[in-house]
């Protein structure tokens, strides 16, 4: 049935507080002593402040092979020199425990260890030990007003930020924080923002977020200000502003040399102490309403991809960031001959039956055709399901548009994914913002195709091929 879980070597680690917790249960051993260090630090820059690190040894010294497979020893002086050099650490546990298996006598060495919240730095400077990124995402986390100005958006770094910021403007059911403003201003300086990027931020309009774009003509643009604002009330509750360096890269985000200074401000904004975080506020508002700054729309990116001349030499850090397309993995690949062998069969209906975590909605992305321009995606899910299907079509196929299902009535495009929700379909005035003939109709949890809402579905829609998705096998 294959992995439900993705398989990677440490080296493949590249995340930056992304985690809660990490299991390295009788894991890390297995690597050559030399190759321990790299290792531990990749797991540790991947664990969030306040998270927490278990790995287990056996107890030794030294390095051996046994029954083909390697292993490195450890004594509790030596664990404690590798844990030394992690930064951030809080309390630290260390114990021993006996082998339960019959016939074992090994003493494991077993470590706990709190990643505590750093310290309060005004200057964040970059680097795999001080990454701009975790404080990015922790304004994002706790704000209720969000506004972001910066010269140039790559697919890469935004991918970093995405699932934050939609989750502060659309909170999922059991959040309990309210929606949150995110005005963004970004610019076409160098071409160096990409179309892709572009189309990923219009998700995120049509969910409510305010997109601007400076089109520069020419001049300068190198504007990076990361403001956070949380209300209470009609008052400023807190403030935090970054100013400095970095653009919205991956390089620039996670382990670039990059300045940001943090401006805070709390109570009253007409308070001379925070004279200089209300200054970058009003500086901000004055960037956004500027007569350059123009909304973001499916047309402009249009024309400004047809325009666009990239640079070969990077302009700044991250510029030239490019992530190489999804592919099919070997469980999808072997669906995805199937449903072609389906079609070319002359079939107009396919049924994929794949457990949940083998990755249904990119199958379905895969194998859509290039000469499909018209595309329904349905999902019954909720609503932050629907807004990773935009996405997955988004990533691959990033040169069109996708779209929210409640916003279609109010779009001219023919080349579009729509990506629909239960509540959004389930009333026949929905149903008739839509043409009947899409070229490819997908549609999820197919099991529930005998209740009502999906019979209107399946009724109002006359597509080249219908694909459903399901994983129950009866």
């Amino acid at each position: 049935m294959g992995n439900l879980f993705p398989v990677r070597t440490f080296a493949d680690v590249d995340e930056v507080a992304s985690y809660d917790g990490i299991w390295a249960c009788a894991s890390l051993l297995h690597l050559p002593f030399c190759e321990i260090p790299d290792a531990l630090g990749r797991l540790w820059s991947a664990l969030k402040p306040g998270g927490v690190l278990y790995l287990s040894f056996k107890e030794g010294q030294g390095e051996r092979e046994k029954d083909g497979r390697h292993f490195t020893d450890l004594d509790e002086k030596t664990l404690r020199d590798l844990l030394r050099n992690l930064n951030y650490v809080g309390t630290l546990e260390i114990w021993r425990t006996s082998d339960q298996r019959p016939e074992r006598s090994d003493i494991w060495l077993n470590a706990l260890v709190h990643r505590k919240h750093p310290a309060p730095d005004k200057l964040i400077t970059g680097g795999k030990n001080n990454p701009f990124l975790p404080s990015l995402l922790s304004g994002i986390r706790n704000a209720t007003e969000i506004d972001l100005a910066v010269a140039f958006i790559k697919a890469t770094g935004l991918r970093l930020l995405f699932a934050d910021l939609k989750e502060a403007i659309d909170p999922s059911e059991k959040s309990r924080r309210p929606p949150a403003r995110l005005r963004i201003i970004t610019s076409d300086y160098l071409d160096v923002t990409d179309p892709e990027a572009l189309r990923s931020l219009m998700l995120l309009q049509e969910r409510g977020a305010q997109i601007r774009i400076y089109e520069s003509a020419g001049s300068s643009f190198h504007m990076k200000a990361y403001i956070f604002v949380r209300q209470a009330g009609e008052k400023v509750a807190q403030g935090m502003a970054f100013v400095g360096s970095s653009n919205i890269s991956r390089q620039a985000l996670q382990d670039g040399l990059e300045w940001n200074y943090r401006v805070e401000a709390s109570g009253s904004v007409e308070s001379s102490d925070n004279s200089g975080f209300t200054e970058i506020r009003s500086r901000f508002e004055e960037l956004f309403a500027n007569d350059r700054a123009v909304r973001l729309t499916y047309t402009w990116i249009d024309e400004y991809e047809q325009r666009r001349r990239l640079s070969t030499i990077p302009v700044a850090p991250g510029s030239n960031e490019r992530e190489k397309p999804p592919e099919p993995t070997p469980i999808q690949e072997e669906a995805l001959i199937a449903l072609d062998q389906t079609r070319n069969e002359g079939y107009l209906r396919g049924l994929v039956v794949m457990a949940t975590g083998l990755g249904k909605t990119w199958l379905a992305a895969f194998r859509q055709s290039a000469n499909e321009c018209q595309t329904g995606a349905v999902r019954r899910a909720p609503k932050y399901s629907s807004f990773q299907a935009e996405n997955t079509f988004l990533r691959i196929r990033p040169h069109v548009p996708v779209s929210f299902g409640a916003m279609a009535k109010s779009k001219t495009k023919k080349s579009i994914f729509y990506v629909l929700q239960c509540k959004h379909w389930a009333k026949l005035e929905h149903l008739d913002y839509f043409p009947r003939h899409f070229d490819y109709v997908v549609v999820d949890e197919f099991h529930h195709a005998a209740a009502s809402t999906y019979r209107r579905l399946l009724g109002h829609f006359e597509p080249r091929f219908l694909l459903g998705l399901t994983g129950h096998t009866r």
